[in-house]
């Protein structure tokens, strides 16, 4: 999904308060890593995560590999820490997507 620029200046905003839940350390990124993401954004829509100082990524390259092998959008890279965001398929798990989709009209 390519997001607009308000879509990513709400989603930013969102996100500046969360904590990352998940790290990418010396083993870096792997498929079955972007997979258990993909689950936890399943529920959330959005999220954290946080590249160790001793991984051998850096956050750009961990952003591509997830744009690469899943569905998943970046919505920021910055420093070490990258934005994820991906639309919940189940209307329980709704919170952010109803906004991005207001954004983009």
């Amino acid at each position: 999904m390519q997001l607009t620029g308000k879509q990513k200046r709400y989603l930013r905003s969102e996100a500046n308060t969360m904590t990352p839940i998940f790290s990418i350390g010396k083993g870096g990124a792997t498929q079955e890593w972007v997979e258990e993401v993909k689950k936890a954004l399943s529920k959330r829509e959005l999220a954290k995560v946080n590249v160790q100082q001793t991984s051998e990524w850096s956050a750009k390259d961990v952003a591509k590999f997830i744009e690469d092998n899943s569905t998943m959008t970046v919505a920021q890279v910055i420093g070490k820490t990258i934005v994820l965001y991906e639309e919940a398929k189940d209307a329980k798990y709704v919170k952010y997507s109803l906004e991005v989709n207001k954004l983009a009209k």
